[in-house]
């Protein structure tokens, strides 16, 4: 079963769609839908759903609520980062915190790492 066939994670990648929290709405409206190069949102990329991803330049980002800092999920996002980092990506990973004291920052580190003209 590919990842586009298994109803379990297109349904988990529409309710987090769905549900998305501030941050990412934020970071998907002012920032990653107006770029020049295709930002996918709740992407799944088997056996995981990543934010957002951008296949052409191979780039994940992630935003972090503070449950990512605590066990067992620190684990998990090792795992889970070392899966994704095996098949070619970059994971771009910010704290919620970060990104309330720091959007202009985050979206040109983002920019950045999409090597894109300025």
């Amino acid at each position: 079963m590919s990842q586009h066939d298994d109803p379990v994670l297109l349904a988990r990648a529409r309710e987090m769609r769905a549900n998305s929290t501030k941050e990412e709405r934020r970071l998907w409206y002012d920032f990653l839908n107006k770029l020049p190069v295709k930002f996918y949102r709740q992407k799944i990329i088997e056996p995981y759903i990543v934010d957002f991803c951008c296949p052409a330049n191979k780039l994940i980002v992630e935003l972090d609520g503070s449950q990512h800092y605590e066990e067992p999920s620190l684990l998990y996002d090792k795992n889970r980062d070392d899966f994704l980092k095996s098949l070619g990506y970059t994971i771009l990973r910010y704290s919620n915190y970060d990104f309330a004291r720091n959007f202009q920052g985050i979206c040109q580190d983002i920019w950045n790492h999409l090597n894109l003209p300025s």
